[in-house]
């Protein structure tokens, strides 16, 4: 299952499509505020996450999810490169930064990767 986080409707569509078209349950959030009101934010095998949000960025977002306990794997994707960002993601506990527009192979590969992770740190009966 991932999860994505975007609050522009269009971007939310099209990374649901691209990740369903590669075989991947996908649920959307509109805000992080959204997911982390949500009772399965811990159930998501990967997030896909939005830097710039209008109520709360995406590292924010990454900072509290980490507060919670919350270790899946973080994908912030982001149109607006900054050469710190990369810093700031890394302490925020994100795994990887991928910049827009053209996200299609880049992401499906660190999602695949981020899941393929997590299956290996994760118990075989899933506890």
């Amino acid at each position: 299952m991932i999860y994505v986080v975007d609050d522009d409707y269009d971007v939310r569509t099209s990374l649901r499509f691209l990740l369903e078209t590669e075989g991947f349950d996908v649920r959307t959030f509109r805000s992080g505020s959204a997911l982390l009101g949500s009772s399965t934010r811990h159930c998501a095998d990967c997030l896909v996450v939005d830097y710039k949000m209008a109520e709360l960025d995406g590292l924010e977002l990454a900072t509290r999810l980490r507060r919670l306990d919350v270790s899946t794997p973080i994908i912030l994707i982001t149109g607006y490169p900054d050469e710190k960002i990369s810093a700031k993601a890394s302490s925020a506990g994100v795994r990887h930064v991928l910049l827009k527009p053209n996200l299609e192979d880049n992401l499906i590969d660190c999602v695949r990767n981020a899941i393929d992770t997590l299956s290996v740190t994760r118990p075989q009966n899933g506890r």
